[in-house]
């Protein structure tokens, strides 16, 4: 039965937002087998770098004196400065509060012993439970690194598979640091030379393919800088067409291109330290064109980017849009680009991902998107009742599904 008016229509996009199970298809999570490299609790929230970089705009303190500082010495300062002498609006600050509420815990009371407390009582095996209950979120896309030794020996050693948590292999020290990766490669066993000989090439591929075989990553993923470009005359172009594009199409999986960050522009703030420019869009329909047969997943971190993306997505059905990504993941610019986005695209997107670093932020990152995309949903069915089209509650379930889960397994899963 078509829904009837518009308050009806409220209810039933609201409904539909609100009990959809989430594939979140990019975040820097792990599986609990990870150990300390999975975060989580409060001071791990008040110490995430959003916020870190919010209380060096209040304090007059030398970097090195916070980075020397205990994590909970850290959030106590953060917590101080940001929540107490400061009303908490940032949106990162706000995340912390909506976590504390939907886990139950009084924010009114200001008391951070007792949501200590709190996360000391859990176990992470049950706290996990508990946040992708609390989420809706059904399954995480990781970001994973064989680079990083900490992560690559629990690879080798001793994963233990969740299927709640899907890999992403990450290639960042490949192809944006290959002086000195080329050398790591060498140390296991692979015959490369810093040259990008054929016989290295070969080799770079075969490392690939070994990882992707040990991962099963959902795709491959990269963190490019706004001075992409592609074609070009670098070692980054070379590997991307000799290797990257090769074992991507021969397993049929996207790449995954994050442009636009501007590493360590403030050196002493670390993490924190990261910003962001105004990348290529015609790097990307290069790609697009000239490798048909290969998928790209693509998300843009200056909003400059966000129209020039999504009419470059009406040309090309091997790219997908996914997310507001890192600094664009705020109410007033998710609402801004996801109206944008379906008007340009209907419903073949992915508007959103969390990007979490620490597993609590799957609770604000979604409660907060969840009700700027069911606003602008409910805005643009609107617009076409007033056509006199007909909607019904199961076709807003049907586009709601698509748009949190189903559009990305349908394109990790094709071929094109």
């Amino acid at each position: 039965m078509a829904i009837a008016d518009v308050k009806e229509l409220r209810a039933a996009v609201d409904a539909a937002v609100e009990q959809v199970e989430i594939t979140d298809v990019h975040t820097h999570l792990y599986t609990p087998c990870f150990g300390d490299m999975l975060l989580w609790g409060v001071n791990e929230l008040l110490t995430y770098h959003y916020l870190v970089a919010e209380v060096f705009r209040w304090i007059d303190m030398p970097y090195d004196d916070f980075w020397s500082m205990s994590k909970r010495e850290q959030a106590d300062l953060i917590w101080k400065m940001l929540f107490l002498e400061n009303s908490p609006y940032s949106e990162a600050c706000r995340g912390v509060l909506t976590v504390l509420n939907k886990l139950g815990l009084d924010v009114a009371s200001r008391d951070l012993e007792s949501y200590r407390r709190y996360f000391a009582g859990k176990t992470l095996e049950e706290y996990v439970d508990q946040v992708f209950e609390l989420s809706k979120v059904k399954e995480v896309v990781m970001t994973n690194d064989p680079f990083d030794d900490s992560e690559r020996r629990v690879w080798l050693e001793s994963y233990k598979a969740d299927p709640r948590f899907k890999a992403a292999l990450r290639i960042d020290p490949l192809l944006n640091t290959w002086d000195q990766t080329w050398m790591r490669l060498k140390e296991w066993g692979y015959g490369v030379d810093k040259e990008l000989n054929q016989a290295t090439l070969k080799e770079v591929r075969r490392f690939l393919s070994d990882w992707v075989n040990r991962m099963q990553p959902v795709y491959m993923a990269v963190s490019l800088p706004p001075t992409f470009a592609f074609p070009e005359n670098s070692t980054r172009a070379v590997l991307i067409e000799e290797c990257v594009l090769p074992v991507c199409r021969e397993h049929n999986i996207p790449l995954a291109m994050m442009i636009g960050v501007k590493k360590l522009v403030n050196p002493g703030l670390k993490l924190a330290g990261d910003s962001v420019g105004k990348g290529s869009i015609e790097a990307v329909e290069y790609l697009c064109a000239n490798y048909p047969y290969n998928k790209f997943m693509v998300t843009m971190l200056s909003r400059e980017n966000q129209h020039e993306l999504s009419v470059a997505a009406r040309k090309f059905r091997n790219l997908m849009i996914f997310g507001c990504w890192w600094f664009l993941n705020n109410p007033s610019l998710v609402d801004e680009i996801t109206r944008m986005r379906f008007e340009l695209l209907g419903v073949n997107v992915i508007p959103q991902h969390s990007d979490a670093r620490v597993l609590d932020q799957l609770i604000y990152k979604w409660a907060h998107s969840r009700k700027v995309i069911a606003d602008v949903l409910f805005d643009k069915y609107k617009d076409l009742m007033e056509t006199g089209w007909q909607i019904e509650e199961s076709e807003i379930r049907r586009d709601v599904q698509k748009l949190f889960s189903q559009n990305f397994w349908d394109f990790i899963n094709k071929r094109i």
